[in-house]
This record gives C-alpha cells, sequence and structure tokens, in this order.
C-alpha cells in the first residue's frame, strides 16, 4: 500500500510542478473565479463550449500542490466531456475527497484517483475542491466568486 501511496503522492506532485492546462482560454465562453481564504488558494477556470461539450478547459492561479494538481487533473479529465458528464465527475469526486465514495465509484475515476487521501486530511478537502467548484460556478454562469468559506 506505501508504494501505491508514493506514486499518487509523485503524481500530485508533478501536476503541480507542471500543470496541465495552464493558461488562459482566449474567447473562452465562461470563466470563473475561486478562492481558498484559509489556505490562499486562488483560481481562474476557463471553459469553451461547443454546444454541450466542454472543448477546452484551462485555469491559472496560485496555490498549494493539492489545489493545483487538482486543477490540472480536473482539466485533463473534462476535456471533451459534456456538462451532465461534468456534473456527475464534480459528485463522484466530491464523494471521493471526502471520504464517502464506493469502491466501484473510485475505479471510475481514473487518474483522480491519486486525490484519494484528502479524505485523510479534512482541511485539505477545500483546496482539492476549488477548481471543482469554480468550475461548477462557470457552467452554471454564475459571476460571483466561490469561496471555499461561504
Amino acid at each position: 500500500m506505501g508504494d501505491l501511496r508514493d506514486l499518487y503522492q509523485e503524481v500530485i506532485l508533478d501536476h503541480s510542478r507542471k500543470p496541465r492546462n495552464y493558461r488562459a482560454i482566449e474567447g473562452a465562453d465562461r470563466v470563473a473565479l475561486g478562492h481558498n481564504p484559509l489556505c490562499g488558494d486562488r483560481v481562474t477556470i476557463y471553459v469553451k463550449l461547443d454546444g454541450d461539450r466542454l472543448a477546452d478547459v484551462a485555469f491559472e492561479g496560485q496555490g498549494c500542490a493539492i489545489s493545483k494538481a487538482s486543477a490540472s487533473l480536473m482539466t485533463e479529465t473534462l476535456k471533451g466531456r459534456s456538462r451532465a458528464e461534468a456534473e456527475v465527475l464534480f459528485e463522484d469526486f466530491h464523494e471521493l475527497v471526502t471520504g464517502e465514495a464506493s469502491p466501484d465509484r473510485t475505479k471510475e475515476l481514473g487518474k483522480l484517483a491519486v486525490l484519494e487521501g484528502v479524505s485523510d486530511f479534512p482541511i485539505r478537502v477545500k483546496c482539492a475542491t476549488l477548481a471543482w467548484h469554480t468550475l461548477r460556478n462557470a457552467l452554471q454562469g454564475r459571476e460571483e466568486t466561490v469561496s471555499t468559506e461561504s
């Protein structure tokens, strides 16, 4: 089990140091801001839609390794998916990091499962879910900044 945790930690650190899709999207259809005052994480999520599909998803911001890795993994996972699929993944991911996911659902999350260990550190759940809540605001067209403290 230790080897698996080491691998997960390596993936998280890799995504934190070299985040995927870390950029603004010119002409994004949706943009949303998120802030975790407790940790200082800030994120901007950009979404380019093609009908009901997330043709492109990207982010910019600063934060802890968990926050950046989560945003990076999220953008990789959601690119090309439908809005409905994004919503299901949001719920499944939230259950994963809060320790409520069943083993069957965890397997379906693919690379996102590397963040499962966050559930052992409740204070880090907000770091892991900030980008996801911000994406949800973007898809719903909400303009207020997402805050993990509200």
